[in-house]
């Protein structure tokens, strides 16, 4: 696989690029070990993560990342340069609660505040969602208890701030 084949260009003029990350798969979650995320270079081996991980922890949208180019043309991630303020936080709804296996009842339900996201598939409605780093943390959260604790979801923090953590 070359770089160009992970390429594709932004409505602004910019390149994406595929950034990949490695890491060890969970045991009893999705049997993957690498991610590849779309970035914006911001030099000549960093770049601007510009969507959500689904698996990939400790990384936010619009991060920073540095990276290696591997003899292939393929990015690596080789850590997280900078942050970015939002956070990652990825839900799953639960089948048998009142949101059922529905991806777009989560968005519906978390609009209010604003979130980017993406769904995994129809198959595993994982959603995984970019807090911004100005959005009502506090609200947020207990929002996501609620829901938690109400049979809508199971919720997992995957990047977050010190915000995040004392909201």
């Amino acid at each position: 696989m070359t770089s160009t084949a992970l390429d594709r260009q932004r409505p602004d003029g910019a390149q994406y690029v595929k950034i990949w990350f490695r890491f060890v798969p969970r045991e009893g979650w999705l049997p993957y070990d690498t991610e590849g995320l779309w970035a914006v270079e911001v030099g000549p081996d960093v770049a601007r993560v510009s969507n959500v991980p689904f698996l990939q922890d400790g990384v936010a949208e619009g991060d920073v990342v540095r990276f290696m180019t591997d003899p292939d043309g393929v990015r690596w991630a080789t850590g997280r340069v900078e942050a970015s303020g939002n956070c990652t936080v990825r839900v799953l709804p639960v089948p048998s609660g009142p949101l059922g296996r529905s991806a777009q009842a989560v968005h519906d339900r978390l609009a209010p505040f604003g979130l980017g996201g993406e769904s995994f598939s129809e198959d595993l409605p994982l959603v995984a969602l970019n807090v911004p780093a100005d959005a009502d943390f506090p609200r947020l959260k207990a929002v996501l208890v609620e829901g938690e604790a109400e049979g809508w979801w199971q919720f997992e923090e995957a990047c977050v701030t010190a915000a995040w953590e004392t909201a």
